[in-house]
């Protein structure tokens, strides 16, 4: 992961959820496609907003999305 400690589950989520596809999940996080590969792959760490947008998406919270790893 480049440059932030956060990490996240949503890839593994998606796929818990009968295969989400990326642009499912922007369409119900009002985002782009582009934003949801971006996270994935650790370049962007989200709003706090947007944070809470996906782990609704998937039903959970957002810890169980998100985990911040100390060095």
């Amino acid at each position: 992961m480049t440059g932030t400690p956060l990490s996240n589950d949503i890839r593994r989520l998606r796929f818990e959820r009968g295969e989400m596809t990326q642009q499912q999940l922007a369409d119900a996080c009002q985002v782009t496609r582009q934003t949801i590969i971006a996270l994935e792959a650790g370049r962007y760490a989200p709003s706090l907003e947007l944070a809470f947008r996906i782990a609704r998406a998937f039903g959970v919270g957002v810890e169980e999305v998100f985990r911040w790893e100390d060095a």
